[in-house]
């Protein structure tokens, strides 16, 4: 991320580049930036990115606003009109459903495993007389307005300095981000509320996106919203009965059905009346064949209906372990025997490969996390990389590591430039790399030259 961001302010303005790239508006860094951090497990800093996004909307929202009485006493109706169904779908854009849909995967991940700090001080609070608790937030909430107007006064005082840009122009003043790195955004009470809030905003303006509703399926199973989330399960059926994520959704749900207790309340014999109802009539629809049959024999089915994708068959041998713990041997055998056949391709590049690399992470990452199985794991990586040899993430023979060391030895083997210089250095897997000449490591971009 630091190299990435240094690259992008080169095409920024002086001052502060960070913050250009802010007011720029410039989204698409700021989503790349958001995953990045979400893979790296910084929390903080991803969901302040993908919040950012949102914001942006948020400004498009109160700018239209000055549009109205502008267009009307100007009488430029089709400008006019126009923006109105710009705002219309403001919230279904792929920038807003990106940074929408990171958000609340940051939501679910900090309600599976809590930071420990929010945890540790809520258990400190928790022992205190409410009284106590009462005036120690109070505290803690004046400590933070405190610390926020000496920064402010502190950017004041700097801003009316000399401190001028390249151009010789004075900066103008910014205001104090008390919370760079998103540290406060991770202690939160209630991850879960906050996420439905952007779950809304994407079930009514992109309903016909299959990952709205299977992020909905994921969040309301944690809320223990059961018709919502049978509804998620609903809506992802009609939407692709063949999807592998709606395969999970539909297995893991019933499942989950399954093994509840008998209901106690009248609230929870409603809900089983209502599940009970409309249970084989989704069974039906979703697999005529096997009306009444049980989950076991749906997956079986699905397997069978898909025998060729590796992505589905992923998906049958994962729910196959949920229904059937003692078939996990099985289970990774499914995906095992997955075998890359090849598409016909044009003319320019003749046969390809039918698996994408997205579709392989995936499923290396389930035999990690899901199967726990890692020598399983490493021998799925090692056969990957043979199909992507440029992937770094499989390390490939010809990734960026792997091609950086054999430059450098095949400079090592040649003497046309006279006598070869022995300057030693690393490559990412550890091997020594002798290279001609010599080589200058480029901190910043900036400072690059042709010599």
């Amino acid at each position: 991320v630091g190299l990435a961001e240094k690259t992008a302010v080169l095409f920024t303005k002086d001052g502060d580049q960070h913050n250009n790239l802010h007011d720029m508006q410039c989204m698409w860094y700021e989503l790349a930036s958001g995953e990045s951090y979400y893979r790296q497990g910084d929390l903080g800093r991803a969901l302040k990115n993908f919040l950012a996004v949102e914001k942006h909307y948020a400004d498009m929202t109160e700018d239209q606003f000055d549009f109205h009485s502008y267009c009307l006493r100007k009488m430029t109706l089709r400008a006019y009109v126009s923006m109105l169904k710009f705002q219309d779908r403001l919230h279904a854009h792929e920038y807003f459903h990106k940074a929408a849909a990171g958000a609340i995967r940051w939501y679910m991940k900090l309600h599976d495993s809590p930071s420990k700090s929010s945890t540790e001080e809520n258990d400190e609070m928790s022992k205190l007389p409410p009284a106590q608790r009462k005036k120690l937030r109070q505290k803690q909430k004046k400590a933070e307005a405190r610390a926020k107007r000496e920064a402010e006064e502190k950017q004041e005082d700097e801003t009316t300095s000399s401190h001028t840009s390249k151009s010789g122009k004075k900066q103008n003043a910014r205001p104090v981000d008390l919370d760079p790195h998103g540290e406060k955004l991770v202690q939160i009470e209630n991850p879960l509320a906050e996420g439905t809030k952007y779950l809304k905003l994407l079930q009514n303006n992109s309903s016909d996106s299959l990952e709205t509703h299977t992020l909905s399926f994921e969040l309301n199973m944690r809320k223990q919203k059961i018709l919502l989330a049978f509804q998620a399960v609903k809506q992802l059926i009609k939407l692709d009965e063949n999807s592998p994520d709606s395969h999970r959704c539909l297995i893991r749900f019933f499942h989950k059905i399954n093994n509840l207790p008998s209901p106690g309340t009248d609230s929870e014999k409603l809900i089983w009346n209502v599940l009970e109802a409309e249970r084989p009539d989704l069974l039906a629809s979703y697999c005529r064949q096997l009306h009444g049959k049980s989950l076991v024999e749906v997956n079986r089915s699905f397997l069978e209906k898909h025998s060729a994708s590796l992505t589905h068959r992923a998906a049958a041998a994962e729910m196959m372990y949920l229904l059937e713990p003692d078939k996990k041997l099985e289970a990774i055998k499914l995906i095992e025997d997955s075998v890359n056949s090849t598409a016909s391709g044009n003319s320019v590049l003749g046969p390809v490969n039918e698996w994408k690399i997205q579709d392989c992470i995936d499923v290396h990452k389930l035999l990690e996390t899901i199967f726990g199985d890692q020598d399983v794991a490493n021998s799925w990586k090692a056969r990957c990389a043979e199909y992507f040899p440029y992937s770094t993430y499989f390390e490939g023979i010809k990734s960026a590591s792997a091609a950086y060391c054999s430059v450098a030895n095949s400079l090592e083997d040649s003497s046309e430039n006279g006598i070869v210089a022995n300057a030693q250095m690393k490559s990412a897997d550890g091997e020594t790399c002798t290279l001609n000449g010599t080589v200058h490591i480029v901190d910043e971009l900036s400072n690059l030259s042709i010599r």
